[in-house]
């Protein structure tokens, strides 16, 4: 007797199986970022910065593999900035308060609170405006990234392990100073590089790879002074990228007037 022939055919959707690899690894993030804490807990301070540089690591991975295999969904985004604002606001924020602002009482834990609400607004604002049609502007980010700002308030937990501390800082000052200057930097709509459509020559390639090995292997090496040495270059870069932004605005808007004044010339 001859079996009937079955419709039913297992169909893999190929834009889910896209979306899976980014999605584990925002997820690998924040394990890490959560096991940032955990360092704190038990005064492994060291491990705790490596585990937050790993967190940032991954968020960095997924968005470009996310983009590569064409992967990225509305999940995906809002997931990656919930991983944010644990991996760079809530992870860093306890680190600092086991390490120095538990020291402060109330106030430093104010100042845990106000950093990781900035984080927050910061990504909900970043999620918004990500909407928006392709400009000249996406070369730059309102205000510090969140990744960005959770290693900046790191900083002077990253100079007190190294052997840069030849000068004695008052943690007890700086530290607060710290907070409430990044926690505004990262609600401002300060122009900072968001380094996403940087266009290098050919040429220039061997030089960059040199560059990228040689930065790797002195992280390697010296992985805390690396880190605070590329924090401070970083902040030294902001108001370079604020007078870059204000240029490329200027250019931009004497061009759209000039095209304006040839529409009217043409009615």
């Amino acid at each position: 007797m001859e079996q009937p022939k079955s419709n039913f055919k297992i169909i893999a959707d190929k834009k889910n199986a896209r979306v899976i690899l980014p999605n584990i690894l925002t997820l690998v993030g924040v394990c890490i970022g959560l096991t940032s804490i955990r360092f704190a807990l038990d005064e492994k301070f060291e491990f705790a910065i490596i585990a937050i540089i790993f967190a940032a690591l991954f968020d960095w991975l997924d968005g470009r593999i996310a983009r590569l295999i064409k992967g990225t969904s509305e999940v995906g985004k809002e997931l990656d900035s919930l991983a944010d604002v644990i991996s760079f606001g809530v992870a860093p924020a306890f680190i600092m308060y086991f390490w120095k602002l538990n020291e402060l009482g109330r106030f430093g834990w104010l100042l845990c609170l106000v950093y990781v609400s900035c984080v927050a607004l910061r990504l909900a604002r970043f999620n918004v405006n990500s909407n928006q049609e392709p400009s000249w502007r996406d070369n730059f980010f309102e205000g510090v990234p969140s990744p960005a700002g959770g290693i900046l308030v790191l900083t002077p937990l990253i100079i007190s392990i190294t052997n840069f501390d030849y000068i004695k800082l008052d943690y007890d000052i700086i530290v607060p100073i710290c907070f409430i200057i990044i926690s505004l930097l990262l609600i401002s709509k300060f122009p900072s590089y968001s380094f996403k459509k940087i266009i290098i020559q050919r040429k220039t390639t061997i030089f960059l790879l040199f560059g990228i090995v040689l930065f790797l292997g002195l992280l390697l090496i010296y992985p805390f002074n690396v880190i605070a040495i590329s924090s401070i270059i970083y902040l030294i870069m902001l108001p370079i990228s604020f007078f870059h932004y204000q240029k490329l605005k200027k250019q931009y808007l004497d061009k759209d007037l000039a095209d304006d004044d040839d529409l009217e010339d043409i009615l």
